[in-house]
């Protein structure tokens, strides 16, 4: 994995991505072994005192000490896989940053979304750092400036990496919005630091 540099594209402070982190074969053998051994999770949340299933699946891999959840849900712990701790010590390397957790993302289909939000859980520290690994089918990930509203589209490619960091989420929020045509499937690795 080459360490990941910021994209000619415009990206708001605090935003660097780039588009081929993983070659499309590696990409593709990550997906599809991911999306068979991975224990999919598709927890309940409660939005506007309206409750239901999340509107995608997911998996949290962390030590067994550490916890996360939102919206009022914990994720069940799963371990780390072998092929996903390595990606993990390598990205700890190149960014000479801690990372303690995986949450992966799994958008079956382009019906499948993530609401606007900022991951500024306390848990996560002031100004966390959160890398993002794209496999899979393309999607938009919108980021919106809170106070001006300002919303930038970035496409996130297979095998791209997207780093978040620095004010990113005290100023930002993010979001994949549905895309009804599109029928294949996308999975997003999140690798952060959770403060114990």
């Amino acid at each position: 994995m080459q360490r990941p540099n910021a994209n000619p594209q415009l990206l708001p402070n605090g935003f660097s991505y780039q588009s081929r982190a993983l070659s499309a074969q590696k990409s593709l053998d990550l997906f599809y072994y991911l999306q068979q051994n991975l224990c999919w999770q598709q927890p309940n949340v409660t939005v506007y005192n309206k409750t239901g299933p999340i509107p995608r699946l997911q998996c949290f891999i962390s030590e067994n000490n550490i916890e996360y959840g939102y919206s009022h849900s914990k994720l069940i712990v799963e371990p780390w896989p072998d092929v996903l701790l390595a990606m993990r010590k390598r990205l700890e390397r190149h960014l000479n940053q801690p990372l303690n957790s995986l949450l992966v993302n799994y958008y079956r289909d382009g019906n499948d979304t993530m609401g606007w939000h900022s991951d500024d859980e306390a848990e996560l520290g002031h100004q966390p750092t959160i890398v993002c690994i794209s496999l899979g089918a393309e999607r938009v990930l919108k980021l919106k400036h809170k106070a001006s509203n300002k919303v930038t589209n970035l496409k996130l490619h297979s095998g791209s990496c997207l780093i978040m960091s620095g004010n990113s989420q005290r100023d930002y929020q993010h979001a994949i919005a549905k895309q009804t045509t599109l029928a294949h499937p996308r999975i997003s690795l999140t690798f952060r630091l959770i403060k114990r």
